[in-house]
């Protein structure tokens, strides 16, 4: 059977924070996890219609992800999240004049991202 929902493609280095993520088949998005981060730039590139969004998370460096927003595809509307081993984050979405505009977010920022977008589970729900 075909799984319908849309993709969340997550670049991990295995020195990023632990994440409850949500993969369970009842999660709002299919969760694919890559082992690096030009694996994720090539997935995009033959799936960007069913991704929603990209998260970076300790894969890559600040250059390496800007170089990624400039050679998106022109039709990817989703979300790209960037973490770097600082935990400093960068959130860049796209604008109703057809760009992108790039957020600084704090630690806690992205974990209300990931909360409000159903990636991982809520842990003081969980609680």
């Amino acid at each position: 059977m075909r799984d319908l929902r849309r993709i969340t493609l997550i670049a991990r280095n295995a020195a990023a924070p632990a994440r409850t993520w949500d993969a369970s088949p009842h999660a709002a998005n299919r969760i694919i996890f890559v082992d690096t981060f030009a694996i994720l730039k090539g997935a995009l590139g033959y799936a960007a219609e069913d991704v929603d969004r990209l998260f970076i998370d300790c894969a890559a460096t600040e250059g390496q992800f800007l170089d990624l927003l400039t050679t998106l595809p022109s039709d990817f509307a989703g979300d790209v999240l960037f973490v770097n081993d600082d935990e400093r984050a960068f959130l860049s979405t796209t604008c109703r004049s057809g760009g992108r505009l790039l957020y600084a977010l704090l630690p806690s920022d992205v974990r209300f991202y990931l909360e409000t977008q159903r990636l991982v589970k809520n842990e003081s729900m969980a609680a």
